[in-house]
C-alpha cells in the first residue's frame, strides 16, 4: 500500500515537471508552439482561443476536405489495422461470454430505434437500437480484453509541454461505424473519421495528463467522440461545443473504477460508458439543449481547476494534423496479444533473453527474475494486490501473472524459434490465459513467486513517455544472470523498427478471429474489415451485424426483447474455465 502510494504521488510530481518553467526545463511559450506548427499540414488552437469551438470547426473542415490533402495512405492503413485489432478483440469478447460486453449488448436490444432507417446496430444482430446503445455496447465489447490499441501522449516536435504521457486506446471507433449508419455515409468517409477521432484524442493526451488528477483517461475519448460525432451527423460548431462542454461538465469519470484490489467491469467499460454520454450529449445538443461553453478555459472545469492557468487561458496549446503522415495514430502502439501495454517491454525483455538462452526453459533451472521499470508502470501493474489477482481485470494488470503466464508457456514448449517474430507468436498471450483456471494454476502461481518487480528510478522515469523503459534479468540456479538491458521500443510500439508488425498482428487477427466464428468465416470476416475506403454505405452498414459470433457451446447467444433475461441467466452457466 506504501509503495503505491508513494508511486502516485511521484506520478503526480513528475507530471507537474512536466507543466512547469525551470531554468533546467524550457517549456515553450505559445507563440514558439506556434512557429513549430507547419502550417501546410496542421491547425494551431491557442491557448488563449476558444478550443471547445476550434476542434468543433476542425472536426467539420477535416471530413469536409477543406484543410488540405488529407491523411497520406500509411496514416489511412494504419487506422484500419487499428480498427480490425479493435473489432477481432470485441467478437472474441462476446464469444466467449465476457461479462459486460454481454450485459450492455443485451440491454442495447431492448432500446429499439424508432425509426429504422436511422438505428445503429451491435456485434452480430441485423436489430436497429438507438445509436447511443449500439456505441456502449460495441465500444464496450471491443475494450474488454484491452488488448487492442494504446497511446501514451509524446510529442517531442513542441517540447515538454506536448509529453504529458496520458494513456489512451482505440476504443472508440464504433462511434464512427453508427454516425455513419445514421446518417448513410460509406467507407472512406468512415476511416476518415477515424483518423480524426483518434487525432484529437491522441493530441489531446500528449498536453493534458487526466491520470495526475486520478481523472479517467477515457475523457479524451469522449470529448473525441462528441466532436466527430457531432460533425458527421451535420451539428454545427455552437452544438459541439454545447455537447463537449456536457461531457466535460457532468460525466467526468475518476480512476476509483481502477482502484481496489480485484478490478471490477467498470474498468473496462469505462470508455464505454463516457462515449454513451458523448452521443447523447450530441443529440441533446441538436435538439436544442445548450451546455457550457468554452469549457477548456472555464475556470470551473477541470483542465483549469486542477492546473491553474492564467485567466482567459487553458493550460495547454493544441495542435492538430489534417494531411502528410504526422498523425497522432502514428504514434499509437499495437499490443501483439493480450497484456497491459506497460509489461511490453518486460515480455520482450525475457523473450529477447529466453532466445538467447535456451537452457533457462528447462523446467527448475529459472531461479528468479528481476524485472526494473518506470513510474507510472510500476505503480499501475506493480502494486502489491496484482501479486494475487483473481478476475481477469486484475490479471491482466499484474506484471508478474503476465510474465509468469508467458514464461510457463515458453517452458511447456522447450524451445524459442531463433526467428523473433515466430518466437512472439508461440507464446502470444490469449484470452485462454486470462480464464480463472489458468489464474489460479499452480505452476503458474509458483513462477509468480520468483519475479521481483522493482522501480528503476530516474533513469526509467526520464525515458517514459518517449519508450516503454524496462529491463529484465534472469538469474539461474547456479546464480548466473542474464541481462536483457533497457528495452525502450518493444514490438508493438511504434517506434520498433526490429518486428515485422504486419506479420504478428495478422497471426493475432487469426487467434482472435478463430475464437469468435467458425473456421470457414475467418477469411470471409478478415477480408470484410479491409479495404474500408472502398466500400459504399451498402457494404458498411452490415460489417458489425452481418458477423455470425459462434458462441461457446455451454453457452446461449445473447438475445433480444423477452428472451434476453433468460439468456442472461444462461450466461452464468458456463463451465470455470470458460468463465473471464
Amino acid at each position: 500500500y506504501q509503495r503505491r502510494v508513494h508511486g502516485d504521488r511521484l506520478i503526480g510530481l513528475l507530471s507537474r515537471c512536466a507543466d512547469m518553467s525551470s531554468e533546467s526545463i524550457h517549456v515553450l511559450s505559445s507563440a514558439e508552439i506556434e512557429t513549430r506548427v507547419d502550417k501546410a499540414n496542421e491547425v494551431f488552437l491557442s491557448r488563449s482561443s476558444n478550443q471547445a469551438q476550434g476542434i468543433a470547426q476542425f472536426a467539420i473542415d477535416f471530413l469536409a476536405g477543406k484543410l488540405g490533402a488529407g491523411p497520406d495512405e500509411s496514416v489511412l492503413k494504419r487506422t484500419e489495422l487499428f480498427h480490425t485489432d479493435s473489432v477481432l478483440c470485441g467478437l472474441s469478447a462476446l464469444a466467449l461470454g465476457a461479462n459486460a460486453p454481454t450485459v450492455l449488448r443485451e440491454e442495447a436490444l431492448e432500446y429499439p430505434a424508432k425509426d429504422s432507417k436511422e438505428g445503429c446496430t451491435v456485434f452480430g444482430s441485423k436489430t436497429r437500437v438507438k445509436p447511443e446503445k449500439a456505441v456502449v455496447a460495441n465500444t464496450c465489447a471491443v475494450r474488454e480484453w484491452d488488448s487492442n490499441g494504446t497511446v501514451f501522449g509524446y510529442n517531442s516536435k513542441f517540447g515538454q509541454s506536448h509529453m504529458a504521457g496520458e494513456f489512451g486506446h482505440n476504443d472508440f471507433y464504433p462511434v464512427v461505424i453508427a454516425a455513419c449508419q445514421v446518417k448513410h455515409l460509406g467507407g472512406d468517409v468512415a476511416l476518415k473519421a477515424m483518423v480524426l477521432l483518434d487525432e484529437i484524442r491522441g493530441r489531446l493526451a500528449e498536453v493534458f495528463s487526466l491520470k495526475t488528477y486520478k481523472i479517467d483517461h477515457v475523457v479524451h475519448g469522449a470529448i473525441a467522440s462528441a466532436a466527430v460525432y457531432g460533425a458527421l451527423l451535420g451539428a454545427t460548431v455552437e452544438q459541439t461545443e454545447s455537447a463537449i462542454g456536457m461531457v466535460v461538465a457532468h460525466y467526468i469519470p475518476f480512476r476509483a473504477i481502477r482502484a481496489g484490489e480485484q478490478l471490477s467491469d467498470s474498468k473496462g467499460a469505462s470508455a464505454a460508458i463516457s462515449t454513451e454520454v458523448a452521443i447523447l450529449s450530441v443529440h441533446r445538443s441538436m435538439r436544442g439543449f445548450i451546455g457550457p461553453k468554452d469549457i477548456f478555459r472555464n475556470p470551473e472545469a477541470i483542465f483549469r481547476h486542477f492546473h491553474k492557468s492564467p485567466e482567459h487561458e487553458s493550460p495547454f496549446d493544441l495542435v492538430l494534423s489534417h494531411s502528410g503522415t504526422d498523425f497522432a495514430v502514428m504514434g499509437m502502439h499495437f499490443k501483439l496479444g493480450l497484456y497491459e501495454h506497460q509489461s511490453a517491454g518486460a515480455i520482450q525483455g525475457l523473450l529477447n533473453v529466453l532466445r538467447q538462452n535456451p537452457h533457462l526453459l528447462t523446467p527448475g533451472v529459472i531461479k528468479s527474475i528481476t524485472i526494473k521499470a518506470y513510474q507510472p508502470a510500476y505503480g499501475i501493474i506493480g502494486d502489491p494486490a496484482k501479486r494475487n489477482p483473481d478476475t481477469r481485470q486484475s490479471a491482466d494488470h499484474s506484471m508478474v501473472y503476465i510474465i509468469a503466464s508467458l514464461l510457463k508457456k515458453a517452458i511447456a514448449l522447450g524451445t524459442l524459434a531463433s526467428d523473433h517474430d515466430e518466437a512472439w507468436k508461440s507464446v502470444m498471450l490469449l484470452p485462454g490465459d486470462y480464464s480463472r483456471t489458468a489464474i489460479h494454476d499452480g505452476d503458474t502461481r509458483k513462477l509468480m513467486e520468483l519475479i521481483d518487480f522493482a522501480h528503476g528510478g530516474k533513469e526509467y522515469d526520464d525515458k517514459y513517455p518517449e519508450g516503454i523503459p524496462t529491463s529484465v534479468i534472469v538469474t539461474d540456479k547456479e546464480g548466473k544472470a542474464f541481462d536483457s538491458g533497457l528495452v525502450m521500443f518493444p514490438a508493438g510500439h511504434a517506434r520498433n523498427t526490429t518486428a515485422s508488425l504486419e506479420g504478428i498482428l495478422e497471426a493475432k487477427f487469426r487467434c482472435f478471429a478463430k475464437l469468435a466464428v467458425e473456421d470457414a468465416d475467418i477469411d470471409f470476416l478478415l477480408q470484410s474489415l479491409s479495404n474500408l475506403s472502398k466500400k459504399g454505405f451498402k457494404e458498411l452498414d452490415p460489417l458489425y451485424s452481418s458477423v455470425k459470433i459462434r458462441y461457446s457451446r455451454k453457452r446461449s447467444a445473447p438475445s433480444s426483447g423477452r428472451k434476453a433475461k433468460k439468456a442472461k441467466q444462461e450466461s452464468h452457466q458456463q463451465p470455470e474455465e470458460l468463465e473471464y
